[in-house]
């Protein structure tokens, strides 16, 4: 009974990346007290956004050092926690222009060209929803090691990509954006699989011409 009531605050939930125990299932307990929305909030301008503003290379740079070296690239604009196997998560910033869009999903995105020749160099998500974790997984002092479990660091990678929903790409246009230029400040993983980088934004803004 008292150990029952120990668990008043917790769930079970089912493990679905780990491997499954004997009866097919492997269960966690869910600590609902864990507030990873004021976690990620408590640390976003005071830890995250000044980390990555001081990661950050020029997109150009980075990327030319990625297709030449990837781990130098890594090592030097980016973070991976375990080396065996897990891609190195990249910060940077870029600045071009919008050259496509893709709007009619609520995972919508922007393709930017960077260097002026007219094609995309690199996709942005502009949310609502945002796919991926590569926010957490960028930070180097923020590590799985400091959760409880599996399922409260899954909650705070969510946590931050909610963040920055609310409080950056809610006020990001999504009219007439063709032509545009913009400024980003962001997150990808190095994946040989992708057409380009994709990022996930912490800053973005529109660049309005000088006048």
């Amino acid at each position: 009974m008292v150990a029952l009531a120990s668990l008043s605050g917790c769930k079970l939930i089912a493990n679905e990346e780990g491997a499954t125990s004997s009866d097919g299932v492997d269960i966690f307990f869910d600590d609902e007290s864990f507030d990873s929305d004021k976690m990620a909030a408590d640390l976003w301008d005071e830890q995250v956004i000044p980390y990555l503003n001081g990661k950050a290379g020029d997109f150009g740079e980075v990327i030319a050092l990625v297709a030449e070296d990837p781990d130098a690239a890594g090592e030097r604009f980016g973070y991976r926690a375990n080396p065996d196997g897990k891609p190195w998560t990249i910060v940077a910033r870029l600045d071009g222009t919008i050259v496509a869009t893709k709007l009619d999903t609520r995972a919508a995105t922007v393709d930017i060209d960077e260097d002026g020749d007219g094609t995309a160099d690199a996709t942005v998500q502009i949310g609502p929803v945002i796919r991926g974790t590569v926010l957490r997984d960028s930070l180097d002092f923020v590590s799985f090691g400091d959760f409880t479990n599996q399922i409260d660091y899954a909650k705070f990678g969510k946590s931050l990509n909610t963040l920055v929903n609310d409080t950056v790409l809610n006020t990001f246009p999504r009219e007439d954006l063709i032509g545009r230029e913009v400024s980003v400040l962001g997150v990808f993983e190095i994946d040989p699989s992708d057409d380009r980088p994709i990022f996930t934004a912490a800053e973005i803004k529109v660049v309005e011409p000088s006048s």
